[in-house]
């Protein structure tokens, strides 16, 4: 016979068992009994008479929705902790949710070192997605990339310069204008090739780029084809239609979009 102090009712072990199986928590089962509930000196009592007894407590859940049964079922099959969590059937994904389960995890002895981390965090992330609008900052890493695909080095200008490339090829050291467009009007895409004065405020009009100080434009359009036009070919304008330089076309990165469209 066991009792959980001198001033609570006496229960016996046949009494503890039932109300072990029929209990979520260590609470639940001095409910069970009677006893009081907002009393550490009973639950104590219970919990070394439990484990003397050897009985099974890891269908407890406490205040969570799992129990460690469960959990101990659900971590072996798991492959990443959203997986995991949804075979726990737990709606949280925060991270402090997430190390509430490893506590757990590590009290019952179990490895969750196989899952995947980085995969529930990117999950939990909205999907990045590429867009026409960040066409302008991306074109010279487009331009650069490609030059390097065709095995020519290229350099970004440390200070503000009037190119945007430097490429070395085997004729010597090329300036390259990178210029995009993602307006499409009635006859096709049209971009702009002049350039505004260095002036205060810059509200000069566009004027078109010196063939001696540009070697090549590196245009990109709003469908990702990408065109090499000689300096001398557009020299004196400050707009041109693509359709009438398709001869000039590259390539097309437009594959970089394909997430976009999946």
């Amino acid at each position: 016979m066991a009792r959980s102090s001198k001033s609570e009712p006496i229960w016996s072990d046949a009494q503890l068992i039932k109300a072990v199986a029929a209990s979520r928590s260590w609470r639940g089962v001095s409910r069970e009994l009677g006893l009081d509930v907002t009393s550490a000196g009973p639950v104590q009592a219970i919990r070394h008479r439990v484990t003397q007894l050897g009985l099974d407590t890891s269908h407890f859940t406490g205040q969570r929705t799992w129990s460690d049964a469960k959990l101990a079922q659900a971590a072996p099959q798991a492959r990443s902790w959203s997986g995991l969590l949804a075979a726990l059937d737990v709606k949280s994904t925060s991270r402090a949710y997430q190390n509430r389960v490893r506590a757990h995890a590590v009290h019952l002895g179990l490895d969750l070192s196989h899952l995947d981390d980085r995969a529930w965090e990117l999950a939990c992330q909205p999907r990045p997605e590429p867009a026409l609008a960040n066409l302008r900052d991306a074109a010279t890493m487009l331009a650069a990339c490609w030059f390097s695909l065709c095995g020519f080095g290229s350099a970004i200008p440390v200070e503000p310069a009037i190119y945007d490339l430097l490429v070395s090829m085997p004729d010597g050291i090329k300036r390259v204008q990178v210029k995009t467009t993602t307006y499409y009007g009635k006859s096709g895409w049209q971009v702009v090739v002049g350039r505004r004065p260095y002036s205060e405020g810059n509200r000069k009009g566009l004027v078109p780029y010196d063939p001696e100080l540009i070697d090549w434009f590196f245009i990109v359009d709003g469908e990702l084809a990408m065109y090499l036009i000689p300096a001398e070919i557009i020299a004196g304008r400050v707009g041109i239609l693509l359709r009438t330089y398709t001869r000039y076309i590259v390539g097309n990165a437009s594959g970089l979009m394909a997430s976009k469209a999946a």
